[in-house]
């Protein structure tokens, strides 16, 4: 009789955490579109390249940056100090280093010609590793997102200490589906106001976007160095 009770017992508790599933994953959609959503030098970039080259290139762009988005939850997540203490001894160091990358590509972006990209009726799919990789590059360059993370999860109780596997598995999966939402919904939308610029004003935004870049890697460079030295 007590074994078949607590059977029922761990029949019914199994039935309750699977019914936590839907709400794990609505907290990891919602971390992922929170933790995405910052318009930082990444959002620039991507608004700039749906305008100049597509929307399809940008949200290649949003992928990579959603691809470190995912790395640093698992790093928090799974609790890997020696990987966030390593990140956080080195972090003026780090920001140093990715505001440098950040300013260089600023100054490349205001010299180019973004309609020389623009070409109609055609899209350009060479690049999409590339920008790919840029967006992740720029996204994992910047350590400082890992105090964002830790607070996301602290304030939606992600993860809780009841989840089993596939709660992990189906919560980072929701993550990253918020993530890919939420670049999808930016590209989505700017390209829809893509016909309401000219190629002056296109030429226009690129040298503000290419500004505003340098200003974020420039402020960057000053923090690491006051940092550092001072």
């Amino acid at each position: 009789m007590a074994n078949y009770v607590f059977a029922i017992r761990k029949g019914f508790c199994n039935f309750a955490v699977m019914i936590h599933l839907p709400a794990i994953m609505m907290r990891g959609v919602l971390i992922g579109v929170l933790v995405s959503a910052p318009m930082g030098p990444v959002g620039m970039l991507v608004i700039q390249r749906t305008l100049s080259r597509g929307r399809w290139v940008a949200f290649s762009t949003g992928a990579g940056a959603a691809l470190s988005d995912l790395i640093y939850c698992l790093l928090t997540g799974f609790g890997l100090s020696f990987v966030t203490d390593f990140i956080e001894a080195h972090q003026s160091q780090l920001q140093l280093i990715g505001s440098i990358v950040l300013a260089v590509y600023a100054v490349w972006l205001f010299m180019s010609n973004p309609s020389r990209s623009i070409s109609a009726g055609r899209v350009n799919t060479r690049g999409y590793w590339r920008d790919f990789a840029t967006g992740f590059l720029f996204t994992f360059s910047n350590p400082l997102i890992l105090f964002l993370i830790i607070s996301m999860f602290a304030r939606f109780n992600f993860p809780g200490p009841e989840f089993m596997v596939y709660h992990y598995v189906a919560g980072y999966l929701a993550i990253s589906a918020g993530a890919l939402m939420w670049w999808f919904g930016v590209t989505w939308f700017v390209d829809k106001v893509r016909a309401h610029f000219n190629l002056r004003s296109l030429w226009m935004l690129n040298k503000i976007i290419a500004s505003v870049i340098f200003v974020m890697g420039a402020i960057g460079v000053v923090t690491a160095v006051r940092e550092l030295f001072f």
